[in-house]
């Protein structure tokens, strides 16, 4: 049982690693680019969550979730609202400003 948890967790982990690799030059392209189509940016934001247990894909999330901010701030705070409810629920990840006012 255990070492299929291990496995399971070692695929999870590497499927993440292929998805850093296939969605960073399409962040780097929208940033550079000033991609403006929220649509767009959301498309791809709604995919990316899915693998946001990975540092480097949280941090690549939270750079597209700046650059929506620019454009439609609203759905920036709902991108990072779902990252709050799926995996950062205590506000550690993405920031907490209630927690840092204590």
């Amino acid at each position: 049982m255990i070492s299929e948890i291990k496995h399971f967790i070692e695929s999870r982990d590497a499927l993440a690693k292929q998805a850093l690799v296939q969605y960073q030059p399409i962040v780097e392209q929208f940033i550079t680019e000033n991609c403006q189509n929220s649509n767009q940016l959301s498309y791809n934001l709604d995919f990316m969550l899915d693998f946001c247990f990975d540092g480097q894909m949280l941090m690549l999330y939270r750079k597209l979730c700046r650059h929506l901010y620019g454009i439609d701030p609203s759905a920036a705070a709902d991108y990072i609202n779902a990252y709050r409810e799926m995996w950062d629920e205590e506000g550690m990840q993405f920031g907490n400003n209630k927690k840092n006012l204590s």
